[in-house]
């Protein structure tokens, strides 16, 4: 949603300067009478004219602890999302498993499976399956057909 332009911010605080009621601006500005006190209050409690800020780029809390989560995970590979989470959390930078997992992926840290843990047959299809070029319906000798 998009915030209202900074041009009729100040026009509503002109007319709040030269003693208009706030029924009366919002419905000259055919905008809503709450809006207008919000605008009020706003300028009265913390001084500031314009909208609050939408977006933007936040840092994470563990931007500065990325040399550290990387020896961790180099010196013990095994190592949990939950127990990286614990091990921040007492260096005073408690984060959630998800939001490591982002920041982990952003800073290319991948975990590999255990081969050890790996399916007992091997990887691919099955034998037996057929894949496209067995199938008739595509071996190239139907045309296309095009339906009005």
């Amino acid at each position: 949603m998009q915030s209202y332009s900074q041009d009729l911010r100040d026009r509503v605080l002109w007319a709040l300067d030269r003693g208009e009621k706030p029924t009366h601006i919002a419905r000259r500005l055919e905008i809503s009478r709450g809006w207008v006190y919000q605008v009020r209050d706003r300028v009265r409690e913390t001084g500031e004219r314009s909208s609050f800020q939408i977006g933007g780029h936040r840092r994470s809390r563990i931007a500065d602890l990325e040399s550290e989560v990387r020896s961790w995970i180099k010196a013990e590979p095994g190592l949990a999302l939950a127990e990286i989470c614990d091990r921040l959390a007492q260096r005073g930078a408690p984060i959630k498993a998800g939001a490591l997992w982002h920041q982990l992926n952003k800073w290319n840290l991948t975990f590999k499976k255990n081969p050890a843990r790996q399916r007992a047959r091997s990887a691919g299809r099955a034998a037996g399956t057929q894949g496209m070029a067995g199938s008739t319906a595509h071996d190239g000798r139907r045309k296309t057909r095009i339906h009005r």
